[in-house]
């Protein structure tokens, strides 16, 4: 019987061969690998700093508003102590005083209003509206040497309208009692004339009765 094709197939080959190919087969396997090469560099991008704005400006900050100095508010203090002072004194004081403040009204920044005050103690209305017009006056600069004395001066000023009122109503008083005591004086007048006549009639004699008769 002849040999398979398969039998002759492995005829040609020697046993050998046949044993040292899977051993090749697995030396192949377990073979290291060869070694791979390092990838390759990636570029890396880096952005561009953006610009940098300048700092800005700080914004200013509002002023604080300018408190007065400490003469000015002394100043006050005095004008008060001043006002409290002028009240007590005499008749004889309060004029030789008014005439000083008279001569320096214009050196010192306090003297109107401390001659405003002393007038004011007369009760005389000639002196009330002196004093008032002083006032009003003070009142009409708006310097910084006459301004913390406003609040002062307006609280003067409404204490002299009403005793200017009060002194205008007295005068309005006396003004009527004086021209009733005038009508009064003539009704008197009047009065005892009349009374001066019924008198002279009363004593003039009777004509005798016998002058009648002829």
């Amino acid at each position: 019987m002849p040999p398979s094709p398969s039998l002759r197939r492995a005829r040609r080959f020697p046993i050998g061969t046949l044993v040292l190919a899977p051993a090749a087969l697995l030396a192949g396997c377990t073979s290291p690998a060869p070694p791979r090469s390092p990838p390759a560099p990636v570029a890396v991008v880096v952005p561009a700093p953006l610009p940098v704005p300048p700092p800005a400006e700080p914004t200013p900050l509002p002023a604080a508003p300018a408190m007065p100095p400490a003469p000015e508010v002394s100043q006050v203090a005095l004008t008060l102590a001043y006002a409290d002072r002028v009240q007590r004194m005499a008749p004889a004081e309060l004029t030789r005083e008014i005439a000083r403040l008279g001569e320096a009204e214009d050196t010192l920044a306090a003297s109107p209003l401390n001659l405003a005050l002393a007038l004011a103690q007369t009760r005389q209305p000639v002196d009330t509206a002196r004093a008032l017009a002083l006032v009003q006056r003070l009142l009409g600069h708006n310097d910084a040497a006459t301004q913390p004395l406003h609040p002062l001066a307006r609280l003067l000023e409404g204490r002299l309208l009403q005793q200017r009122r009060l002194e205008e109503q007295l005068e309005r008083q006396a003004q009527q009692l004086r021209e009733a005591q005038r009508r009064t004086d003539q009704l008197n007048e009047r009065l005892e004339a009349v009374r001066a006549i019924e008198r002279s009639m009363t004593a003039r004699p009777a004509a005798p009765a016998a002058s009648e008769a002829r």
